[in-house]
């Protein structure tokens, strides 16, 4: 006899329990282990699912507060983190002569369609609210290059930092959202060779070493060796691509399993997969480009000749730039995005704090993650031109959200205290009824742009607003009482010394200043 509807939901909802309950177990043994803040968000996010799905007990539906899957709020330590961050990566991006953009959160879904290869399955596409078929933007370059084109503008630096989003099935304990920042930093226009490509790079190291990551290293490789190895090995036109994006798992899988995927998944000739093999396993300096440069075959096909040729120029430059002991030439680097033409790059952090050597192996090491990459794409402006013209590009995009997640796991492991707030002086008041003169000079210091706070109570306790100072990292407090008032002084104290000046009202200004500076 056929279970009831009563019965099989009560089996339904006792699953669900059962399955919250271990779900719920699963967080408070990540509490004890004292995992880190973001796993243990994670598995909150699928319990309070869970629980949505089990509703309450008289079968309403129970509204749950959550972020969507994918994404996430930053609480005031880690927004001022972020902000650290961003502020490294623009003071580099205008060091470098860049101006920004900005372009809308979404496209014509047309503008999208087409440009991203076998990754054109994670835009999210939108209803049609008016007319248009619409997609939010996937990443900033193809934005950047409708820009180009519907403007005709040829020549341009800039940089752009903004929010993009992708349907991928989120891993965020490893920094990979559906929302996440992307900063990019592109030259578009007609240059000599490697110039600008080598600038990228600069700007790559650059704002590694300045974040302080720990070691890394940056790979580098060309579209047209690559497009050139796979000729001279025998692999079909029509296998390029599929037969690329196997190639870009060498960083994260072995030879022996990348072949197999070749042979028996792609329906590679076992030869082809074999000649592969024996160039992706090469990484180096000029030494490397100099032998590939005499390679019997590789020597004989013209994309590759030329890739090589512009290989060994862009590393002179990097030479002259002082960078090249964090650069190796990587034959296994295939960046999958279909719009690349030329040189193509990406930075990994090392999982040692070793010196990184610049030899042939310079890469034995496993990589901890990607944090940047980017390349040359000289056609995609023109794919958006009614007459095809075309726009040379090089860009660089930096992984800022697994660099956040790193900074983030940094800061909880030294426990050192953030300021969430840039205020310079509190304004207190020793005695009561002064609640005033507090406003008064709290006024004079904001409009001579002085960051100043008060507490929101008439009568505060003097402790009170000095340990509120300690608190919040504020260093400095402006005192006022009765005596001060009339003799034209303020009280300064420096909360870290608990050092206590006379200062003169119309000196306030410039002291707090000084003493900033100090700090």
């Amino acid at each position: 006899m056929p279970a009831s509807p009563s019965s099989s939901t009560m089996a339904d909802r006792a699953e669900l329990e059962q399955a919250v309950a271990q779900q719920g177990e699963r967080v408070r043994s990540l509490k004890q282990s004292k995992a880190s803040s973001e796993q243990i968000a994670e598995e909150i996010a699928k319990l309070l699912e869970l629980k949505a799905q089990l509703g309450t007990d008289d079968g309403k539906h129970k509204f749950v507060l959550k972020t969507p899957k994918g994404t996430r709020d930053y609480n005031p330590k880690q927004m001022a983190i972020r902000e650290k961050v961003f502020d490294t990566i623009i003071h580099c991006f205008k060091r470098h002569g860049a101006e920004t953009i900005d372009t809308p959160v979404f496209e014509l879904k047309e503008t999208l369609t087409g440009k991203y290869g076998e990754d054109s399955k994670l835009i999210y596409d939108l209803k049609d609210q008016g007319g248009e078929l619409l997609s939010l933007r996937y990443d900033l370059t193809v934005p950047f290059a409708r820009y180009l084109a519907m403007n005709k503008i040829t020549n341009i630096k800039r940089y752009h930092i903004a929010k993009v989003y992708r349907r991928d099935n989120p891993a965020m304990t490893r920094g990979r959202y559906r929302e996440f920042y992307q900063c990019d930093f592109d030259i578009a226009g007609q240059y000599d060779p490697m110039i600008p490509d080598a600038e990228c790079l600069k700007i790559v190291h650059e704002i590694l070493s300045e974040l302080e990551l720990g070691e890394f290293l940056i790979k580098v490789n060309d579209r047209r060796i690559l497009d050139g190895m796979f000729a001279v090995c025998g692999v079909p036109d029509s296998k390029f691509r599929t037969i690329c994006s196997s190639v870009d798992k060498l960083d994260k899988t072995p030879w022996e399993e990348v072949k197999t995927e070749m042979v028996g998944e792609k329906g590679l000739a076992p030869e082809a997969a074999d000649c592969i093999g024996e160039y992706v396993q090469n990484n180096g300096g000029l030494t490397l480009i100099e032998k590939l440069l005499k390679d019997p075959k590789l020597s004989q096909n013209k994309q590759a000749l030329d890739g090589l040729n512009d290989m060994k120029i862009l590393f002179q430059y990097l030479e002259l730039f002082g960078v090249t002991d964090k650069i190796s030439f990587d034959l296994s680097l295939a960046r999958g995005l279909d719009y690349y033409t030329g040189v193509i790059y990406e930075a990994i952090l090392l999982p040692h704090q070793g010196k990184q050597p610049q030899n042939d192996n310079a890469e034995e090491s496993v990589s901890v993650g990607s944090v940047a990459g980017g390349g040359r794409y000289d056609g995609l402006v023109g794919m958006f031109d009614p007459k095809g013209r075309k726009v040379p590009c090089v860009g660089v995009s930096i992984g800022i959200e697994r660099i956040f997640s790193i900074m983030e796991q940094k800061a909880e492991a030294s426990e050192e205290k953030i300021r969430t707030t840039g205020t310079q002086i509190l304004v207190a008041a020793a005695q009561k009824k002064l609640l005033e003169e507090r406003m008064k000079l709290i006024a004079e210091l904001w409009n001579a742009g002085i960051k100043a706070e008060m507490l929101y109570k008439k009568n505060p306790k003097l402790l009170n607003q000095l340990q509120y100072c300690e608190e919040t990292g504020i260093p400095l407090v402006a005192i006022i009482g009765e005596q001060e008032l009339k003799d034209g002084l303020v009280k300064l104290r420096i909360v870290s010394t608990r050092e206590e000046v006379d200062v003169a009202r119309q000196n306030l200004v410039e002291e707090i200043h000084r003493r900033t500076n100090l700090l």
